[in-house]
C-alpha cells in the first residue's frame, strides 16, 4: 500500500505539473503574440517617418534601396522591414529582409505568412506601405524556451516530490504498521485490549472493535478450556473408583467370560481415566504455561521424565538418553516442558517398536525422541499435531499427546517437527522439540537453575 500510494501521489503531482505548464505555455503564447504584435505595430509607427523622409531626401527614387544594418556587429535582425509602392513592388527593405514582397495585401491590419507575422501600415495616401515582419521561427523559439524553464525544474524537483511523498505517507502510515503489530501479537495466549494511545481516531475504531472481538474470543476460550479442565478433573475421582471397584471384582472372579468382561471394562476405565488425563493437560497447555523468567538446564528433566515412564509405563520399555555434554538451558516453564516431554516419550513408547529402545537425544538446541516402527504416510503426519488426530499404529491412543506438546513447544518458542523415517533410518517415528539457535534465552550455567538432577541411563 505504501508503495501504490507513492506512486500514485508522485505521478498525480507530475500530472498536475504538467497541466499546469501546459496551461501557462497557452497563456505565455497568447501574451508572447500580443506582446510581439505591439512590438510590430511600434516599431513601424516609429520607423514610418524616417523611411519617407529618406526617400523623399534621395535623388532617385526608382532604384531599388536598401536600409542600412541596425546594428554595428553581423548579428541576424530579427524584424524585417520592407516599403513597397502602390503597386506592390518593394523599394526599400531592411538588410535581412527578402527582397519579394510579402505575399500579404497592401492594407492597414496584421498577417499571416508562411514564415513572418507582419504589420501593414500605408502612408501618403496608400502610395507607400511600410511592412515590418517578425519571424515565426523566432515566436515559436520564445515559446519553448520559456516552455522548458518550467519543465526542466520539473524534471529535478520530481525526485525530490517522490522522497517527500515517501516520508509523510510512512510517517501518515505509522500508527497502522504499530496497530497490526499490536493485532498481529495477540494469541489465546495474550488476548489483553490493544493499546490505542496515539491511534489517530479512525485507527481507534478499529482498535475498539478488535477489542470486543478479543474479548468476546477470551469469553469462549475461557469457557471452552473451564468446561474442559472441568469435565477432566470431575471424572477423574469416579473412575478412580470404577477402577478400584473392577479390579477388586477381577479379583473375586473366577476364571471364565465374566471374568474377561470385567477385563474388558478395567481396559475401558484405563483408557478413559488416560484420556481425562491428557485432556487437563491440553487445559494446562492451552492456558499459556510455557515461558518463566529464570533459565532452567533441561537435560535433568529428561532424565527424570525417562525414568518414571520406564517404570510406570507397564511395558518395561527401555529408553536410552544420549548428549554431547552440552547445556541446553531456556527460559521456560518446569511443568509444560516436563509435560511435553512426557508425551513425546509415551508417543514413542506406545507408537513405536516393542523392541527397540526409544532414544532420546539431547544437543544444544533440540531434543530427538524415536523409535522404531512403522512408517507414517506424510499426509498423516501432517495432521498429528492437531486434537484427535491419530496415526495408523495398531495401539490406541487419545490423539492428544503430540497435540499438547506442539501446543506447548509454541507457547515456549520452540518448534515441533515430526520425521518418518527416522532421519538415516529405513522406518520408524521421530518427534523433535528444537529452539531457536538464538541465545537470547541461555544464560550462563552458574545462573540457570539446575532441575531434578538424575544419573543417566
Amino acid at each position: 500500500m505504501t508503495k501504490r500510494l507513492i506512486l500514485l501521489l508522485t505521478g498525480a503531482i507530475g500530472l498536475m505539473w504538467l497541466c499546469a505548464v501546459g496551461l501557462g505555455a497557452f497563456v505565455m503564447r497568447e501574451e508572447l503574440d500580443e506582446v510581439f504584435d505591439r512590438a510590430l505595430s511600434g516599431t513601424a509607427q516609429r520607423l514610418l517617418p524616417l523611411v519617407v523622409d529618406d526617400m523623399f531626401r534621395r535623388e532617385n527614387l526608382g532604384k531599388h534601396l536598401r536600409l542600412p544594418h541596425s546594428t554595428a556587429t553581423d548579428e541576424e535582425e530579427y524584424l524585417a522591414v520592407q516599403v513597397r509602392n502602390a503597386s506592390g513592388a518593394v523599394v526599400m527593405h531592411s538588410h535581412d529582409a527578402p527582397h519579394l514582397p510579402f505575399d500579404i495585401p497592401l492594407k492597414f491590419g496584421y498577417y499571416d505568412t508562411a514564415t513572418h507575422r507582419v504589420f501593414s501600415l500605408p502612408a501618403i495616401s496608400g502610395t507607400l506601405v511600410l511592412q515590418v515582419g517578425d519571424p515565426l521561427a523566432h515566436r515559436r523559439e520564445a515559446i519553448w524556451e520559456s516552455i522548458m524553464a518550467l519543465l526542466l525544474p520539473l524534471l529535478a524537483l520530481m525526485p525530490l516530490s517522490a522522497l517527500l511523498v515517501l516520508v509523510i505517507v510512512r510517517r501518515t502510515l505509522r500508527p497502522i504498521a504499530s496497530l497490526s503489530r499490536e493485532i498481529g501479537g495477540r494469541s489465546s495466549v495474550n488476548l489483553a485490549p490493544v493499546d490505542v494511545e496515539g491511534l489517530p481516531s479512525e485507527l481507534a475504531i478499529i482498535a475498539n472493535s478488535v477489542d470486543g472481538l478479543l474479548d468476546r474470543l477470551r469469553r469462549a476460550i475461557e469457557a471452552e478450556r473451564a468446561f474442559t479442565s472441568n469435565s477432566a478433573h470431575e471424572l477423574r475421582t469416579p473412575l478412580a473408583g470404577a477402577l478400584a471397584q473392577t479390579q477388586r471384582l477381577m479379583e473375586e472372579l473366577d476364571e471364565g467370560p465374566t471374568r474377561e468382561r470385567a477385563g474388558q471394562i478395567e481396559f475401558s476405565l484405563r483408557r478413559l481415566a488416560r484420556l481425562a488425563e491428557k485432556l487437563l493437560q491440553l487445559a494446562r497447555a492451552d492456558s499459556g504455561i510455557g515461558k518463566a523468567p529464570a533459565p532452567l538446564m533441561l537435560e535433568p528433566v529428561v532424565r527424570m521424565v525417562a525414568e518414571e515412564l520406564s517404570r510406570s509405563s507397564g511395558r518395561n520399555a527401555s529408553i536410552v538418553i544420549a548428549s554431547f555434554g552440552t547445556l541446553l538451558v531456556r527460559r521456560v516453564d518446569i511443568d509444560a516442558f516436563a509435560i511435553a516431554v512426557r508425551n513425546l516419550i509415551e508417543n514413542a513408547i506406545f507408537h513405536g517398536s516393542a523392541v527397540e529402545q526409544v532414544s532420546v537425544l539431547i544437543t544444544a538446541n533440540r531434543i530427538d525422541v524415536s523409535n522404531g516402527g512403522p512408517i507414517v504416510d506424510a499426509e498423516v503426519l501432517a495432521r498429528l499435531k492437531y486434537p484427535f488426530e491419530r496415526g495408523t499404529a495398531s495401539s490406541t491412543g487419545t490423539g492428544l499427546g503430540l497435540a499438547i506438546a506442539n501446543s506447548i513447544a509454541q507457547q515456549m518458542g520452540a518448534e515441533l517437527q515430526l520425521y518418518s523415517p527416522r532421519p538415516g533410518k529405513a522406518d520408524g517415528f521421530q518427534a523433535s522439540l528444537i529452539f531457536p539457535e538464538s541465545l537470547g534465552a541461555i544464560e550462563d550455567a552458574n545462573s540457570a537453575q539446575p532441575g531434578p538432577n538424575f544419573a543417566a541411563e
